[in-house]
């Protein structure tokens, strides 16, 4: 291969890898010449897409710093659907549209959030503790609850959020919803209720998952305030962003009885530490933010992370994958 045909090849850096079904879809085009780095370090990865045209990211800081280093940058695509660890207003800036892998994990996180609402509701850790050790007197300490016929409150009816709300309902939940960015038609047609205010409802709901995304007006939606009007039997899930609860005011609460139990997938700060108040609780379930992070939500998270960078050399892009629409 010449010269000449080797620097026309469009570079695109793999920041922290793909799975190999995503590799699959950049090694089919002889146009495209791939740089792959492993590590998170912002000073090397700016190094490694000083002349990259695309980008694929996990979960690395992609930083105003190596967006604007990246002069022939056109596209920064994420490997997944939560974007705060890329610098928006950089990309506004230089006119790079950020796309996100829009439905490969929809399905994953929505079973994620429903086996919480059911282990918590089940107890099954109390329970399997007992049965390892073939005491079967916990047999009558009841601590199980039905999820028929109880409420639940749904914040977020995007992608996600829709997904719990079939899966609820299907478990004879009644669903209520709060989600003011959506046509508010589409949540009846769902079969749940709309919710206008979500504190007024709280004190009759039984359990609470939240489905929505991280920005000013989510930050610590749920605190004090929410805890201390929520039912002493409710729980509460996150598998959205941490940061969307305050983690100081959910262990105060959880201590102090204000609510049963909690599920957690996310955290303020991640990776987590085992030094974090809440992992000490026993009423708590928690997994590291792996909710999306199945193998076939894997596999779909990574092509569409690479289909989305062909897309734009190709002029093809779907605007409904694009964060940042305006840059269009």
């Amino acid at each position: 291969m010449t010269e000449k045909n080797q620097t026309n090849k469009k570079k695109v850096l793999m920041v922290q890898g793909l799975h190999e079904e995503g590799q699959k879809l950049l090694r089919a085009r002889d146009d495209i010449e791939v740089i792959t780095i492993m590590s998170s370090d912002e000073d090397e990865i700016m190094e490694a897409a000083k002349d990259v045209h695309g980008i694929t990211v996990r979960t690395a800081n992609i930083s105003r710093k190596i967006i604007e280093n990246s002069k022939n940058l056109s596209i920064v695509s994420r490997h997944g659907v939560g974007y705060d660890s890329i610098d928006v207003n950089a990309l506004n800036d230089c006119g790079i549209p950020l796309a996100i892998a829009a439905h490969s994990n929809m399905i994953s996180v929505a079973e994620h959030a429903m086996f919480m609402l059911l282990a918590l509701s089940k107890n099954v850790f109390y329970y399997d503790k007992f049965a390892r050790k073939a005491d079967w007197s916990s047999r009558w300490d009841i601590k199980a609850w039905d999820v028929a016929d109880k409420n639940l409150l749904v914040v977020g009816f995007g992608r996600i959020g829709s997904r719990l709300v079939k899966r609820a309902l299907a478990f004879d939940m009644n669903v209520f919803v709060y989600d003011p960015y959506v046509d508010q038609s589409d949540i009846k047609k769902s079969g749940a209720v709309v919710v206008d205010n979500y504190k007024d409802i709280l004190p009759k709901m039984d359990a609470v998952t939240l489905h929505c995304p991280k920005n000013d007006k989510t930050t610590d939606m749920f605190s004090t305030e929410e805890f201390n009007i929520m039912k002493d039997s409710s729980f509460l899930i996150n598998c959205a962003r941490g940061g969307i609860v305050n983690e100081k005011a959910l262990y105060d609460a959880l201590t102090s009885n204000k609510i049963r139990a909690a599920g957690l997938d996310v955290y303020d700060d991640e990776p987590s530490t085992s030094s974090n108040p809440l992992f000490s609780l026993d009423n708590i379930l928690l997994s590291p933010h792996i909710a999306g992070v199945t193998i076939e939500a894997t596999i779909r998270m990574s092509k569409q992370a690479v289909q989305n960078v062909l897309d734009v050399f190709d002029n093809k892009i779907d605007p409904e994958v694009i964060i940042n629409k305006n840059v269009l």
